[in-house]
């Protein structure tokens, strides 16, 4: 007879096979979703607006920065060079920085203002709210009944507000989102597999939910929000590290709508850093959570229909993907040894059944392999030969399982921390060197020593495998190790990039704020 030890670890290890399998599933459902509905997200030439049009609302077109001493040139520049009235274009800098970026922004802006453009430097040293409280200071200011934000890492093209606003002629869109592009997709294999991540999101998910009806989020930037919206949402709040997560489902919530346009594609630089990807990993694992637990209820509560409703808490819990990986990971070797522990023979127990019924539930584990290698049959022609860095992707995923788990307990638990940014550093081609560019530095901490231990751990459950003659976790096993050792000696060896001591203004923008 089983133990209560033994049956606990069954049962647990089954319903966490389990909760794997519907987030595996639900890629599926999305890959559904986007070739059916995918017209719906297609450009409408009809929307398109001319400059010459005496009748285009004031924009006003914020840019919220911290610290990005290498790209707000090219940001600046790219919003300036925005085909639109300049009577009706207010760009505002909203700067948070504490380092020479603020002296660098005080010039470009004094260089455009006596080119005529209407654009404003408005800088904040308390930093209260972070982002969030950055774009709610700067609506205080704003003329535009339309705001428009782009991140630093982001190079709208001339035409941008063209062809977005004309989505704004119908009163309940109160959201038009743009398709993320890359402008360093080829610079390492880092950035070559996140790319895959990035698509698989904007060409299939937010097309699958907004094509079909369903609500999406407003994605930080790249888009534009009627003012309105905002306002009767309740505004920016900071009391989550996803201030745009929030903000879209409060308006959703209130019957406002969104439109999402895929062939409108605003470029943005990919982190190049596996810290740098790591810290940003975990600002939207825990934001995602802390939004979770903040709407949830709100949204169960709703009169929205359940198929929404399904789908936005779907969607808000989506990161819970990497601790259930973690707890699939941690009970596979007690799970292969349980004979010794309980005296019994797996053979006569249910966990063989358990095992095989794992083998099969391990198929919605090629929902994301498929959902991924379809946004890249979708964007490109030579989509066969990108697929070569979809096992990185697999690999990397596996690997940040440990920094997202962080983030996940944090965010369960109400642990609260600050505004942790992703570094830019205008990596655009091959031939820049990141080693130059090491002003702005995540430093490493100690989860890559549990990413180091997680692989060995990998390694020890295949070795069991083995021993107890149970091959049937051997596969991931290697995949899991892989990804965790690859992360781990990254996250390491960039530490090692810089040899000078910091300075207060390097540690500010590198670290939590």
């Amino acid at each position: 007879m089983l133990t209560f030890l033994s049956f606990s670890f069954l049962a647990i290890y089954g319903i966490d096979i389990l909760l794997l399998f519907f987030f595996g599933l639900h890629t599926y459902l999305m890959v559904f979703l986007y070739s059916r509905y995918k017209e719906n997200c297609a450009e409408d030439e009809s929307k398109l607006l001319s400059i010459s049009d005496k009748n285009l609302p004031t924009v006003t077109v914020q840019l919220p920065i911290f610290n990005e001493f290498y790209v707000i040139d090219r940001l600046i520049d790219a919003a300036c060079a925005m085909d639109y009235p300049k009577d009706k274009l207010q760009i505002q800098v909203l700067d948070d920085s504490t380092d020479e970026t603020i002296e660098k922004v005080r010039s470009l802006v004094h260089s455009y203002s006596q080119k005529g453009i209407w654009i404003e430097h408005l800088h904040r040293t308390n930093r209260r709210g972070h982002k969030a409280g950055a774009l709610d200071e700067g609506m205080a200011k704003a003329k535009g009944d339309f705001i428009a934000i782009f991140d630093a890492d982001f190079t709208p093209d001339s035409d941008f507000l063209l062809r977005t606003m004309g989505y704004f002629q119908d009163p309940v869109i109160g959201v038009v989102q743009a398709r993320w592009g890359h402008i360093n997709e080829d610079y390492n294999t880092l950035t070559k597999a996140q790319s895959f991540g990035i698509d698989g999101h904007f060409m299939i998910e937010q097309v699958a939910r907004n094509g079909s009806g369903l609500w999406m989020n407003f994605n930080g930037t790249a888009g534009i929000w009627r003012r309105a919206c905002i306002e009767d949402a309740g505004g920016w709040e900071h009391d989550t590290l996803t201030e745009d997560f929030d903000l879209s489902y409060r308006a959703e919530l209130k019957g406002w709508k969104f439109r999402y346009i895929k062939d409108v594609v605003c470029k943005a630089e990919i982190p190049a850093t596996m810290n740098a990807y790591k810290s940003q990993q975990f600002r939207w694992c825990k934001g995602s959570i802390q939004t979770a637990v903040k709407l949830v209820p709100r949204i169960w509560s709703s009169k929205e229909p359940w198929k929404i409703k399904a789908e936005a808490i779907t969607h808000l819990i989506n990161y819970s993907v990497h601790p259930l990986m973690i707890i699939n990971i941690l009970l596979t070797a007690p799970l292969l040894l349980m004979e010794y522990w309980a005296g019994f023979k797996l053979d006569d127990l249910p966990i063989e059944i358990l095992f095989g019924s794992a083998a099969i539930l391990s198929l919605g584990s090629l929902g994301p392999v498929i959902f991924y290698a379809y946004s890249q049959r979708e964007l490109h022609k030579d989509w066969k030969g990108k697929l070569i860095y979809l096992p990185v992707l697999v690999m990397i995923g596996t690997g940040i399982a440990v920094v997202n788990t962080y983030a996940w307990l944090e965010a369960v638990f109400g642990v609260q921390s600050g505004f942790k940014r992703t570094p830019k550093l205008r990596i655009e081609g091959t031939g820049d060197n990141l080693k130059e560019k090491v002003k702005y530095v995540v430093p490493v901490d100690y989860r890559a020593i549990l990413e180091f231990f997680m692989g060995g751990y990998c390694l020890f459950c295949i070795y069991v495998s083995f021993l107890v003659g149970k091959p049937y976790v051997i596969g991931f096993m290697v995949l899991y190790s892989i990804g965790f050792f690859t992360v781990s000696f990254l996250s390491v060896s960039e530490s090692f990039w810089k040899f000078k001591p910091a300075s207060k203004e390097e540690k500010e923008a590198s670290a939590l704020a």
